[in-house]
């Protein structure tokens, strides 16, 4: 999930929860700018003077007000996802109403230096910060900000504390993901991704509702057409154009996506047989190994086929034979940012995370990093299980940690990724270099059973079950939000559109027909906790970019998804230049410092995959494409 940051603080959202996927929430900016706001001077009315005097003092009393009040939001954030209770869930409610009203008065005021000539640079973009730093904006009407804020802390809490079932008995859910990795017979799947959703996802529909309405009122006061549109404002670029930069790079990585479709399909009607899994269109969605189809990866057993197929290790297993526990996997994680050249997590890291579920209270599971004074108080919240899959996210989430505290001597506005995508794609390009050289390395994997050259379609497939799958819902997430937004899609055709949106781009089907009524987008987290998405598509971009960068600097000549830069400074501190910049400069500035490049580009991923590619074009030869 995305780090907390104090300059991105502005729901339940985008700056505390990762989705690995997944990946924190803006909840800190917005509680911290309800703060600022109650103590310090209104902003400044534009009066005929509107002069650059004014605009710059303005910007330096909110910087130094909410440097002073974010370690007391997060704090409080923390404890609430920490502790999930009716108490703490209420002091994150009236936090979040002080702070949704506060906040969008704390825009308006920073909106009416607009006009104003002769800014310097680093004073504009931080207005501009101001302006879009909120995800659900609040009308200023009386009781609007309480009203949107009871709501989205409710919609949080009952993600937090779902259930799903199995063999008809209650399970958590994190326990439910895991199950959903694991477990092969076709109707248990189907009662496990049947009951999420209908228990989870569909008791959230009316609240949704009149939380978009709520927030669209908001951000209409702001000057946007809607939250979507102020979304995608927040990119050095305009709204419009964000929205073609999107579908851009989606088209250049398409082609791939449906090879590795068509391909996965045809295995699974082999294994399931054609009752459950047709060999034509679209893929039921809980035979892929993942509640949301959103990664695939689980299902590579099934997948793979024989010889060509096998990557020759099986890195859960290996943790497991090694007698890893999540503290010693948190340790190796931190031991790859240190062998570039980067610093020890503090002692604090240790003492203040969550590592593991606690056993006597209800937390929400799913993994964050957290910078909490905006300097050292670095920590993640997860509830790790000894696995593959946390392995990898732990090596994510530290990426945001070490990219929190690279930029940590910025002005306060700054304390950022060069865009939201950039704090994602950190930790997943280090993840790409979880090679098994690497793992020989850190001494996983025995030297004389890394995989030959042979084994690289596995190696490659196994890869592109996670990244390639994962494009399409990385996209689709906040187009259906925009629809939503827009009032495109309307409440009654919130499912419809969904399952539609899920069909066009991923090529999948419920496994049993959806209700008008039901609500399946409320089944995964960063609907609910309004996270918006677009930086996890972006990072699924840049992470090859920056791997490919780092490559190239490290001198690799091997073939490239087999390049480990493990213990290599001169690529950490070229990286750690990017990272220090934080927000202060346009991502083009940034991109450019460790890439050479100011344009995303997906060539790099096609690049990577270029094996793949070609072995699975000749694997679905008289197979049809597409759904």
């Amino acid at each position: 999930m995305p780090p907390i940051s104090p300059a991105d603080f502005s729901t339940l959202t985008t700056r505390m929860r990762h989705d690995y996927a997944p990946r924190m929430s803006n909840f800190i900016f917005r509680v911290v700018l309800v703060f600022a706001l109650a103590l310090s001077a209104s902003a400044p009315a534009q009066d005929s003077e509107n002069d650059a005097a004014k605009a710059e003092a303005f910007v330096a009393q909110v910087e130094k007000d909410l440097a002073a009040l974010s370690v007391l939001a997060g704090r409080a954030e923390w404890i609430n996802s920490t502790y999930l209770t009716d108490d703490t869930d209420a002091l994150a409610a009236e936090f979040g109403a002080r702070r949704t009203e506060m906040s969008v008065r704390f825009a308006k005021g920073a909106a009416k230096f607009d006009s104003v000539k002769g800014l310097s640079s680093d004073v504009r973009r931080k207005l501009d910060f101001l302006k879009q730093g909120i995800v659900l904006p609040a009308p200023e009407r009386p009781g609007a900000a309480n009203e949107l804020s009871t709501i989205a802390t409710r919609l949080q809490s009952q993600y937090g504390k779902g259930k799903g079932t199995l063999d008809g008995k209650p399970v958590n859910g994190s326990d439910i993901e895991a199950a959903m990795g694991t477990m092969r017979d076709p109707e248990r799947l189907k009662e496990m991704w049947t009951s999420w959703h209908d228990q989870v996802g569909s008791p959230m529909r009316d609240d949704y509702t009149r939380l978009v309405s709520i927030a669209n009122e908001g951000a209409r006061e702001l000057g946007y057409g809607d939250v979507g549109a102020m979304w995608r404002s927040g990119y050095d670029m305009s709204a419009e154009e964000f929205a073609r930069e999107m579908d851009r790079l989606w088209l250049q990585v398409k082609p791939l996506y449906d090879q590795l479709h068509c391909y996965v399909r045809a295995k699974l009607s082999e294994h399931y047989g054609a009752k459950v899994q047709p060999a034509t269109g679209p893929i039921r969605a809980d035979l892929l190994g993942n509640m949301w189809a959103q990664e695939w990866g689980n299902i590579y057993g099934l997948v793979a086929p024989p010889g060509s197929g096998d990557i020759g290790y099986d890195l859960t297993a290996l943790l497991t034979a090694k007698g890893y526990d999540p503290i010693k996997m948190v340790k190796v994680g931190e031991g790859f940012y240190t062998s570039l050249g980067l610093p020890a997590l503090p002692a604090t890291f240790w003492e203040r995370s969550q590592f593991v579920k606690p056993r006597d209270r209800e937390v929400v599971c799913h993994a964050s990093a957290w910078d909490i004074d905006n300097q050292d108080d670095l920590r993640i919240k997860m509830c790790i299980k000894v696995n593959a899959d946390d392995f990898v996210v732990i090596h994510h989430e530290l990426g945001h940690n070490y990219y929190q505290r690279a930029y940590n001597q910025q002005p306060f506005l700054f304390l950022n990724g060069a865009h939201d995508g950039f704090h994602e794609a950190i930790g997943d390009f280090i993840a790409l270099s979880i090679t098994p050289e690497y793992l020989v390395q850190i001494g996983l994997l025995d030297a004389s059973k890394v995989p030959s050259a042979e084994k690289d379609l596995g190696l490659l497939l196994r890869q592109a079950l996670d990244k390639v799958a994962f494009l399409p819902f990385g996209l689709l997430m906040d187009k259906w939000r925009w629809g939503v937004f827009s009032g495109t899609t309307k409440p009654t055709d919130y499912q419809a559109d969904w399952s539609a949106l899920r069909l066009r781009y991923q090529g999948i089907t419920p496994p049993v027909e959806r209700p008008a009524t039901a609500f399946d987008p409320g089944a995964k987290y960063h609907i609910p906790g309004n996270t918006p998405y677009a930086r996890y598509f972006l990072a699924s971009i840049l992470q090859f970019q920056f791997y490919k960068a780092a490559a190239e600097q490290s001198g690799w000549k091997g073939p490239l998804h087999r390049c480990s830069f493990y213990g290599n400074k001169a690529v950490g501190d070229r990286l750690n230049q990017m990272l220090a910049m934080g927000a202060s400069k346009p991502w083009p500035d940034a991109l450019e410092a460790f890439t050479g490049s100011r344009k995303m580009d997906g060539s790099a991923m096609i690049a990577y995959f270029q094996p793949l590619m070609k072995w699975l074009e000749e694997q679905n030869k008289g197979r049809p494409l597409g759904w």
